[in-house]
């Protein structure tokens, strides 16, 4: 009798051996779950990191590009007034007052035609501030009439203020040009030594640059 119950015995061990017992399962799949939520939560946060430097990334070559473009502009300015769009008065070859739709124009060189288009190589650009950043706008024409619109091209977001000022010949910083209330063609196309450009970025602070006007 004791030989009939021996093998009955080693085939319940057996079957007890070969697979897992329900709180077995239970804990292999609490441990799977704990392990997939670990997992989840780290390539989330791996994935707003690498959003969050994509974003700065951009951000810094949207600021390069606009000082880039500012400096370009700036270097470039030629002593060449143009006719106000209504009526024959003249507007000087660099303008910054109060009061004016942009806080800089003038006229700038170097525009380059590559398409061999009917058009000067010289260019009227007007810089200008809103509540969505900062504008560069150009016409295609100098002495332009109220009937052409320019050509709008953001430049840079979440920007606070921009500050200009124009060093004159004797060395003196102003806030406006021309530094003098006359209206002679020799006030109307002198140029500055040299323009700084202050701006001050929501994120970033200030961002000063000082250029040297040629000629």
């Amino acid at each position: 009798m004791m030989m009939n119950r021996r093998p009955t015995a080693d085939r319940r061990r057996a079957a007890r051996t070969g697979g897992f017992t329900l709180l077995e399962l239970l804990v292999a799949m609490a441990i799977f779950s704990i392990l997939g939520t670990l997992a989840l939560s780290g390539y989330s946060e791996l994935q707003r990191q690498s959003e969050y430097a994509e974003q700065r990334l951009e951000r810094t070559r949207e600021v390069q590009r606009a000082v880039q473009t500012i400096v370009q502009d700036l270097v470039q300015v030629e002593p060449r007034p143009v006719r106000e769009p209504l009526g024959e008065t003249v507007l000087p070859a660099l303008l910054a007052r109060d009061g004016y739709e942009y806080r800089l124009e003038f006229t700038r060189a170097g525009w380059s035609n590559t398409a061999g288009l009917p058009r000067p190589t010289l260019q009227r650009v007007g810089y200008r501030l809103d509540q969505d950043g900062l504008w560069r706008d150009h016409w295609p024409v100098l002495d332009r009439t109220l009937a052409q619109e320019p050509v709008r091209r953001k430049l840079l977001s979440n920007l606070r203020a921009i500050r200009i000022r124009f060093m004159t010949p004797a060395r003196e910083w102003v806030d406006r040009w021309p530094a003098t209330d006359a209206t002679t063609d020799a006030e109307n196309r002198r140029r500055p030594t040299a323009i700084e450009v202050v701006l001050e970025l929501e994120d970033w602070g200030e961002i000063r640059r000082i250029v040297e006007v040629a000629g």
